[in-house]
């Protein structure tokens, strides 16, 4: 399907490969492969700095796009990362069932200009490394857990490996743990919101870490959008006369599975918390439930906070 628009603006679309991009300009129905390559992502930077861009758009494909989004941003350029699902269901509702990588490409410029998802500012480089930071903490902590449960069922003649590995995981979570540290108190804003989210009782590090990286909007958004941007929005699922069970989904996964542990902590530790559990409990909610209420009840708390630049205050 072609699309044609008198705008001199350009919607374009990059199929990412491991070793190549296929780029494709919708307006000019314009295509092109380029490695994907330092050299390769700055010369089609420079190239789409010539044009009068409405968007680009890219999908996540698990860090290959990571290159080319960041030398596209520090070039001021509009880039878009979306996802590769609402792409694909783009293109099936087109009756577009062939895949090629010209083709991907023009049908992510085409979802560009139809479906005109919103530019976000892409994050600044302190953000990322410290994102980077917490995604290595977390995979060193889940191959330690990996390594414990392996343990317990070993048997003795092997149980010294498993106690060695998990001597160098700890060693390397505790190298982790200190730059996260140091790289926060180097940011003075940081420290600041650090101070306000640990000061409340079952709060730790973990999510004061994750907060700063995970949800640098923190203090500026409304309850039901920081509700949201966690995955701790309970969305309808009704038809007709159909009224089914409002359930949270998307958001940002590594948020609500720390919020989830802290909760575990501040129900038994934070009075406020504690009661509030209690209340739902007892009104007949689910355990479950329950506890995701309060995961979001604390995350709004923490947004107001942050919002105000005060500490927790009991009453």
């Amino acid at each position: 399907m072609k699309t044609t628009t008198k705008t001199t603006e350009r919607n374009v679309g990059i199929d990412i490969g491991k070793s190549t991009l296929d780029i494709f300009v919708l307006e000019q129905d314009n295509h092109w492969q380029t490695d994907n390559t330092e050299a390769g992502v700055r010369a089609l930077a420079a190239r789409l700095a010539r044009y009068k861009l409405a968007r680009i758009v890219v999908e996540a494909t698990g860090g290959y796009e990571r290159k080319l989004v960041y030398a596209l941003a520090e070039k001021g350029l509009p880039v878009v990362v979306v996802q590769p699902m609402h792409v694909r269901q783009f293109a099936k509702a087109q009756g577009i069932l062939a895949k090629t990588d010209k083709l991907d490409a023009r049908v992510i410029a085409e979802f560009g200009a139809i479906m005109k998802p919103p530019i976000r500012q892409i994050q600044t480089k302190k953000i990322r490394y410290f994102r980077d930071l917490l995604a290595r903490r977390r995979q060193l902590m889940e191959a330690r857990t990996q390594e414990l449960n392996r343990l317990d069922k070993a048997d003795k003649a092997i149980q010294s490996t498993h106690k060695r590995l998990i001597k160098i995981l700890d060693k390397e979570v505790a190298w982790v743990t200190a730059k996260l540290e140091r790289t926060v108190g180097e940011v003075t804003e940081w420290q600041e919101t650090y101070e306000i989210v640990t000061s409340v009782p079952g709060v730790g590090d973990g999510v004061a870490h994750t907060l700063l990286g995970e949800l640098p909007e923190l203090g500026s958004l409304s309850p039901r959008q920081v509700a949201a941007l966690c995955g701790l929005a309970p969305f309808n699922k009704d038809s007709g006369s159909f009224k089914g069970k409002r359930r949270i989904k998307g958001g940002r996964a590594p948020i609500r599975t720390m919020l989830y542990m802290a909760m575990m902590c501040a129900i038994q530790h934070n009075p406020v918390m504690k009661k509030f559990y209690a209340k739902l409990v007892a009104a007949g909610k689910h355990k479950k439930v329950a506890l995701t209420a309060c995961m979001r009840k604390l995350v709004t708390i923490l947004n107001a906070m942050v919002r105000d630049g005060r500490r927790w205050q009991e009453a």
